[in-house]
């Protein structure tokens, strides 16, 4: 499976924006913006993270509860993505989970035993984890005024880095 999503940026970050479209066509054009801009109507990376793992998360806890012998009626997830200002910039320092399902038989047990292998099997937790790899190929547009784009040959190759961990938080009891 190799699910796939494009962005398109136009402009500075201050007063660009930017559309997105999943391979799927859920989201087709959808506009993005940067994070701390209120009058912008649409998504920015960081609340499509939180809805990523949101879902993810809510399928590997029914996974989990399935395995386990339970049938949720619900589960409900939030996800807060906490950014901080770093010496590299904007950073995702914590991640915050907060989980809510409506299940019968199960006991508070049960359930904490559940969502803790859920969040250790959930394929975007996992994903903080992942070696990353990136191609990067610069393309020098003219000025606005002249709409002729010439390709440049400055390309960078980055594969197998490893990612460290920045401010990682632990689980609230």
């Amino acid at each position: 499976m190799k699910p796939n999503a494009r962005a398109t940026w136009v402009g500075g970050v201050r007063r660009g924006k930017g559309v997105v479209t999943t391979g799927s066509g859920t989201l087709s054009q959808s506009q993005y913006f940067e994070a701390d801009d209120p009058k912008s109507k649409g998504t920015n990376p960081y609340e499509l993270i939180a809805a990523a793992h949101a879902a993810s998360f809510s399928m590997a806890l029914a996974e989990e509860l399935s395995g386990a012998g339970f049938t949720p009626q619900r589960i409900a997830t939030t996800v807060t993505v906490t950014l901080e200002p770093q010496s590299v910039g904007w950073t995702v320092t914590a991640i915050q989970l907060d989980v809510l399902a409506e299940m019968p038989r199960a006991t508070q047990g049960d359930f904490i035993r559940a969502a803790v292998r859920a969040k250790t099997n959930c394929t975007i937790s996992r994903l903080l984890k992942a070696n990353l790899a990136m191609s990067a190929k610069l393309q020098i547009a003219e000025p606005r005024n002249h709409p002729k784009v010439r390709p440049s040959s400055d390309n960078l190759k980055v594969s197998k880095t490893k990612k460290q961990s920045i401010g990682r938080s632990s689980p609230k009891p």
